[in-house]
């Protein structure tokens, strides 16, 4: 039986996104495989290509041959090159790491947090407004307390 690595698409209409599998070459291109070995997703930036090596050296050694497609896609990845035995490629773009939104969130309700905690000083008039009420208030009550004894005598 001929064996090939191939592409299985999946996906909706406009984003294609694909299975790299091992399957008799008489089969349809969406039919039933013999074994995954990777996935390939194009619309991606970059795009993800992931392939399990040893499977994919193990397929490539009893005589797989891959299509067109996947074999472009083994030579990025270097897997093609280490089966034929040739200098490894430059390593493939990797999409950097999405910044995790919730602990994003926590540091900037901390730093709100420590803004608000930290009471402002308030200005000289603010602070002379604080303090004659403060003094007045004693003063008046002790007018009322006379007051308030010389009316019960």
């Amino acid at each position: 039986m001929a064996v090939k690595i191939r592409l299985l698409r999946m996906g909706k209409i406009r984003n294609p996104q694909y299975r790299i599998v091992v399957a008799d070459s008489r089969t349809k291109r969406d039919g039933r495989a013999i074994e995954f070995l990777g996935i390939y997703q194009p619309k991606e930036h970059p795009s993800v290509i992931e392939v399990t090596s040893d499977r994919v050296q193990y397929w490539l050694s009893v005589g797989a041959q891959p299509s067109e497609a996947v074999q472009r896609l083994l030579e990025k990845t270097g897997d093609w090159q280490k089966f034929k035995g040739l200098p490894a490629p430059p390593p493939l773009l990797v999409a950097p790491e999405r910044a995790d939104r919730k602990a994003a969130y926590e540091a900037e309700a901390k730093a709100a947090a420590g803004l608000a905690e930290t009471p402002a000083k308030p200005t000289k008039k603010a602070a002379e407004k604080k303090a004659e009420p403060a003094a007045e208030a004693p003063a008046q009550t002790e007018e009322q307390a006379g007051a308030d004894s010389g009316e019960q005598a």
